[in-house]
């Protein structure tokens, strides 16, 4: 199965201008807890969750009005493409713990986003997975929700 079976197609993004109180509204109406962040060509450069939001305004002590999408998001962006398979994405959020893959085309313009809740949902309406085993599924959950302490510890860190 591919990315492009399961990816959200359409996707909320925003620019690294913006405010991240009008990124935090963004994802309350849409109903999401991150935004790829783009520049003038829809090429993704980045991406801000409300977790980033918020320990950004935590740690500056300031409120959301005051603070830029580009001080809070995260730079160092992981990808993947429209035919790459599931599992290799899904192997990709567990090496880095992330929920959330931007979908990327040849020239890193954003197609698409695939989610943990992407790949559930497609789970949910087959009755199963393909390509990937129900246990692979669960140590993949376990990796991307476990705190980073208990990564570092079961690592040996």
């Amino acid at each position: 199965m591919t990315v492009k079976e399961l990816m959200t197609k359409h996707v909320v993004t925003i620019r690294s201008g913006d405010t991240a109180s009008e990124a935090l509204r963004m994802m309350w109406d849409c109903d999401c807890g991150s935004l790829p962040v783009i520049d003038d060509d829809s090429q993704a450069i980045a991406i801000v969750t409300d977790r980033d939001i918020a320990m950004t305004a935590l740690f500056r002590d300031l409120p959301p009005s005051a603070l830029r999408v580009s001080e809070a998001m995260s730079k160092d962006i992981h990808s993947c493409a429209p035919d790459d398979s599931v599992a290799s994405a899904e192997q990709t959020m567990r090496a880095h713990q992330i929920r959330r893959l931007p979908v990327l085309d040849g020239e890193r313009r954003l197609v698409g986003v695939l989610s943990m809740a992407d790949i559930v949902r497609s789970a949910a309406r087959k009755g199963q997975r393909k390509g990937v085993a129900a246990q692979e599924f669960t140590e993949s959950m376990a990796d991307i929700c476990s705190p980073r302490s208990v990564r570092e510890t079961s690592a040996g860190i």
